[in-house]
């Protein structure tokens, strides 16, 4: 059984499931599909509940909003007390205050369930977070706490270092989220994030372990570096165990999409053993070694999706990181860029993805230079 970690008066599993990247039913980018494979998502949330996981993430346009539904019928057969459901609200997509309410009473009847256990202002930033202060969203969010429908209130996190200190010290919090990775431990300074979190002692929940699915296949070279350590671990292994080894971390949320994911992670996290000194200094050489091969620092979480000439941004930047990498040869990224359906070239630079991206990678100009110079 996958192992626990104390969270106020319950336990909270190490491991969590999101779903933001569920399997589906055609192979379009699974982060903008909303044809979820029900039976083979079904099974994976089946295999995490009889291992011990109980911590259970969405949002309101995962799978273009068809993840809340999901989920929340795939928990349905389980007793409500027996596991952790998550949801967050996505202040950007509330014009008004009272959308706010809209939002939340939609995520109710979406997943069919009365409460929410942990309830997050989504994706906060300096923008993001001075329109929750304008629209009392914090306020919104204690009430649905006083009514019972929340129990307990955070934030996700995407800002740099003085907009956490200053959300950290805004109110009053029972949990945080994060991205950290043994790649942005430096590269997005989550080691100061992970520690303005512990110093206010606020418990810290983290996303893209593995970046994406970044850290799984690093590209060769640092593949073998690792086998060589430890050949019974798997690659993904490194970064799953990396962060797991931090005392204040309760949760490490993965997108599993597959059984094999699935019991990986498992096992990962079943008496669990923190990385000593060693293991944690091949994590930062390896997050080394990828730096010097200039890869794009995205995810592939497709929060830039909605792009008005429907430019596969998130594709065109996996291409361009295997080239980078070693996954692929030059002429064979530029194969697989050019099966791509709408390129580079499409961009018109508008910057509507930009404003989206949590990374806060500089899209347009990619798409405009450097993405069509690198594979003409």
């Amino acid at each position: 059984m996958v192992d626990k970690r104390k969270f106020k008066n319950t336990e909270v599993s190490l491991l969590g499931l999101g779903t933001m990247r569920l399997p589906c039913k055609t192979p379009i980018k699974r982060e903008s599909n909303p044809l979820i494979d029900y039976n083979k998502a079904q099974k994976l949330v089946d295999i995490a509940y009889e291992n011990g996981v109980n911590y259970f993430d969405t949002a309101f346009m995962y799978h273009v909003g068809k993840s809340e539904k999901f989920i929340g019928t795939a928990l349905k057969k389980y007793p409500r007390e027996s596991y952790n459901l998550a949801d967050k609200l996505p202040i950007w997509m509330c014009p008004t205050p009272a959308d706010m309410e809209k939002v939340f009473n939609k995520q109710l009847t979406r997943t069919g369930h009365t409460y929410f256990d942990f309830y997050l202002l989504h994706s906060l930033d300096k923008d993001n977070f001075d329109k929750c202060e304008k629209f009392g969203a914090y306020d919104f969010v204690m009430k649905k706490k006083a009514e019972g429908k929340i129990k307990n209130v955070g934030f996700s996190f995407h800002g740099t270092i003085e907009d956490l200190e200053r959300i950290v010290a805004a109110h009053k919090w029972d949990f945080a989220q994060i991205q950290m990775n043994y790649l942005d431990w430096k590269n997005q300074n989550a080691k100061r994030q992970y520690e303005i979190l512990t110093e206010a002692n606020i418990p810290v929940i983290i996303m893209e372990p593995v970046r994406g699915g970044k850290l799984a296949d690093p590209g060769r070279e640092i593949s073998e570096m690792l086998k060589a350590n430890e050949p019974d671990r798997s690659i993904a292994s490194w970064a799953i165990g990396f962060v797991a080894s931090f005392d204040n971390v309760i949760t490490i949320l993965s997108g599993m999409n597959s059984e094999e994911q699935m019991y990986d992670n498992i096992s990962t996290l079943t008496d669990f053993v923190p990385f000593d000194e060693n293991k944690m200094n091949i994590c930062f050489n390896a997050a080394a070694m990828m730096n010097k091969s200039d890869i794009i620092p995205c995810t592939g979480c497709d929060y830039c999706a909605d792009c008005p000439k429907g430019v596969k941004i998130s594709s065109v930047f996996a291409v361009f990181n295997k080239v980078k990498t070693g996954e692929l040869t030059h002429e064979e990224g530029i194969e697989e860029y050019n099966r791509i359906d709408v390129k580079a070239d499409k961009c018109v630079g508008c910057g509507k993805c930009k404003e989206h991206c949590p990374q806060s990678i500089n899209i347009p100009g990619w798409m405009d230079d450097g993405i069509p110079k690198f594979f003409s």
